[in-house]
């Protein structure tokens, strides 16, 4: 096992060992310093990535599936608006993001998570940064985007995708556009939110937060209207700088 790898492993057990309650004060000053640096080393890494749009997805799904197909799809047209594709840097439909963005010359970016059960990086990455920890990971995914794209996934995609959700609605950060893709496969979800406005436990503008679609047409207008318009991004494909080539190649 190499220096890194063991050291990723360690800061894994440390994070368990912290969660599992009060430790001493030293022990906590120590995992604090360590999230720390790891927020260092993840806004160094992808300080001059953006603007981006995030896609998450699940990490399951193969290149013959439907769903990867669809991603790879509709990040190539993210990617032509000259956005780079931001994802969690691991495979399924993330390594399906990060294909469509190469497959037309955008920027492909990725923050992996450290795993016991290690998740390598996909091979469709400009750069990336591989992180210890959940919640710094996601602050970094977050961080750099104009934009949200949620794909089928599992409990860490729905993790995402109402963090993100609840940062727009308590107007923590900017309300940039949420595109959720596949109705059957979210149609749960749907109604649930649904019940929550009938509810009262959310207000009915809150609605509009997102846009539940199978269109790609519709979703790209909605990230124009929504990102590109809003915050006048200039969305026409730019020629690289020297700072990008020496960044990314």
């Amino acid at each position: 096992m190499s220096n890194t790898n063991a050291g990723n492993r360690e800061g894994v057990k440390n994070e368990i060992k912290f969660l599992s309650g009060p430790q001493t004060r030293l022990s906590e000053f120590r995992f604090t310093v360590s999230v720390l640096l790891e927020f260092i080393k993840g806004f160094r890494a992808l300080h001059r990535v953006g603007p981006c749009v995030t896609i998450f997805g699940s990490a399951r799904f193969k290149e013959d599936h439907p769903y990867y197909q669809q991603t790879q799809k509709i990040a190539s047209e993210i990617a032509k608006l000259g956005f780079s594709i931001m994802t969690g840097g691991g495979p399924g439909i993330m390594e399906a993001a990060n294909r469509g963005a190469k497959d037309v010359g955008g920027r492909s970016v990725g923050c992996n998570i450290v795993l016991p059960f290690e998740q390598k990086p996909n091979p469709y990455l400009d750069k990336w940064v591989d992180i210890k920890f959940f919640f710094v990971r996601k602050t970094l995914l977050l961080k750099y985007s104009y934009a949200f794209v949620v794909m089928p996934g599992g409990f860490g995609t729905l993790d995402e995708y109402f963090e993100a959700l609840t940062l727009i609605q308590t107007k923590k950060v900017s309300e940039f556009p949420i595109i959720i893709f596949d109705k059957e496969f979210h149609k749960d979800i749907i109604e649930h939110i649904e019940k929550m406005k009938e509810a009262g436990t959310i207000s009915p503008e809150d609605l509009e937060l997102c846009l539940f679609t199978n269109s790609i047409d519709e979703a790209i207008n909605h990230l124009k209207l929504g990102s590109i318009e809003r915050f006048q991004l200039k969305y026409e494909p730019k020629k690289r700088s020297f700072w990008d080539k020496l960044w990314f190649d």
